[in-house]
């Protein structure tokens, strides 16, 4: 009994600021540590390598974005679905989202890693990828996409443990990865001279290390979760397969969305030159530095979203949104203030290039909106993804993906010819989307009502069980 509580626990009891806290914080220590080992390959590539290894890895990680969009969209869905069966108290759907999970996941990785090998070459060209730092990107891209298989393993089981609302877990698991990045980075990228490459083998090693440990904990309570790694149960499960499509199609075209659209918007940026690129690179970190807190907030709340409505306790739900909202103000007033004050210390840490810090602090403005962005974001995500709506997943999708970042960036950067501000401005009040529409799902009050097929099937159930 002891070891279930371990790894199933119910986020529909107790106080819900206090339940989201302690649920979301080692989401947002897990957040922060891959941050930061994503950081460590800049800031150790940019220090021993300079400016060039810095766009390098910076381009790069957006074709790693490319990849690994699938893998978030079905895994946040397959988070969002075990949660709905843990509050329903369905274990046996538990064990058969697993086995989709497996199925589906590692297969589209292997898929995919067989067409980015073929591909890779068009897509950095497509990135308009400055001449001098072709190599050192294609270094980069090359050894993440050996990776895919671990890094689609280690977030389908990472989804799965939060799903059973089982946080502490995946946050150990990515501390034993940071641990390995770090003194890999370093080992690698310094004294043996790998450049880009040694840092995107030191991701993967940690990827791989910590995919296995997670599979060994699964392994060890495959009873509590009704899976128990026998070949025949890594079919994939009728019973939860539609309702995994139904809400994980919207999910990675969301992703996928807003993926294309950052990497259509980079395009244009990549034009302006290696600089440029730099400065990007490390504008995304600064974003990544709050994110990891929006992150696990939209998560945790998902989570506890689904289980509140899979136990049909609808009056939590406002009260988690509201809640959500103001524990990621905290931090990212924090960030605001360092940006303002420091900014020369900030971007520091990333290059001491003149012409990199100069161009950085013209960035000030677009950062005080992505963080009030990273704000407003959570709540509503946790709401939507959690409620399962997958109509509204797909709306937000396309307007914040495709229409606004594309549109209001060309519109900026092109037509009105504020250049690379314009491209800045336009990624940055896009995100302000899913807030727009969230709030007005939250007040509406349809999410209290809304029976997605999974809610079908789960009150079909009961209804012959009773």
């Amino acid at each position: 009994m002891e070891k279930r509580k371990e790894i199933i626990r119910d986020l529909t009891t107790g106080s819900v600021p206090r339940t989201l806290f302690t649920f979301s914080l080692p989401l947002f220590l897990s957040g922060l540590l891959q941050m930061v080992y994503n950081m460590v390959d800049m800031i150790v590539v940019g220090n021993f390598v300079g400016t060039e290894g810095l766009s390098a890895v910076s381009i790069g990680g957006e074709v790693l974005m490319l990849i690994t969009f699938v893998a978030m969209g079905f895994s946040n869905a397959g988070q969002i679905l075990i949660s709905r069966y843990v509050g329903a108290k369905r274990t046996d759907l538990v064990g058969e989202m697993v086995g989709t999970l497996f199925t589906l996941l590692e297969g589209l990785a292997v898929v995919i890693m067989v067409i980015f090998l073929f591909t890779y070459r068009d897509i950095i060209a497509w990135l308009n990828t400055p001449n001098e730092i072709w190599e050192y990107t294609r270094q980069y891209c090359i050894t993440c996409i050996w990776g895919v298989v671990f890094i689609y393993g280690y977030n389908l089981v990472s989804a799965i443990l939060r799903g059973m609302g089982d946080s502490k877990h995946p946050f150990m698991f990515i501390a034993i990865a940071s641990v390995i990045n770090v003194v890999l980075d370093i080992l690698f990228v310094g004294p043996m001279g790998m450049g880009p490459r040694g840092a995107a083998l030191a991701t993967v090693i940690g990827q791989a290390v910590s995919f296995f440990f997670a599979l060994r904990l699964l392994y060890k309570n495959r009873a509590q979760i009704h899976f128990d790694f026998h070949p025949r149960h890594f079919r994939i499960g009728k019973n939860v397969f539609r309702n995994l499509m139904s809400l994980g199609i919207p999910m990675v075209i969301q992703s996928a969305a807003i993926t294309f659209s950052m990497l259509f918007v980079n395009s244009y940026i990549n034009t302006y030159g290696t600089v440029a690129v730099a400065v990007t690179g490390i504008a995304r970190k600064l974003e990544n530095m709050i994110g990891v807190v929006s992150q696990a907030i939209s998560s945790a709340g998902g989570a506890m979203v689904s289980q509140a409505l899979g136990a049909r306790k609808t009056e939590r739900v406002p009260k988690i949104v509201g809640h959500a909202m103001w524990i990621v103000a905290i931090p990212a007033a924090v960030f605001a203030v360092i940006t303002l004050f420091r900014p020369e210390w900030l971007f520091g840490l990333f290059s001491q290039d003149d012409e990199v810090m100069n161009m950085a602090i013209t960035y000030i403005p677009i950062a005080m909106i992505q963080y009030l962005g990273c704000v407003l974001r959570p709540p509503n995500f946790a709401l939507i993804n959690g409620s399962g709506n997958s109509k509204l997943n797909l709306s937000v999708a396309l307007l914040d993906g495709i229409f606004t970042r594309i549109g209001l960036s060309l519109l900026l950067g092109v037509v009105l010819g504020l250049g690379i501000r314009g491209f800045w401005y336009g990624n940055a009040l896009s995100g302000l989307v899913p807030f727009l529409i969230g709030t007005a799902y939250l007040f509406s009050g349809r999410w209290k009502t809304f029976r997605g097929k999974n809610q079908v099937v789960l009150e079909e159930k009961e209804d012959l069980a009773d």
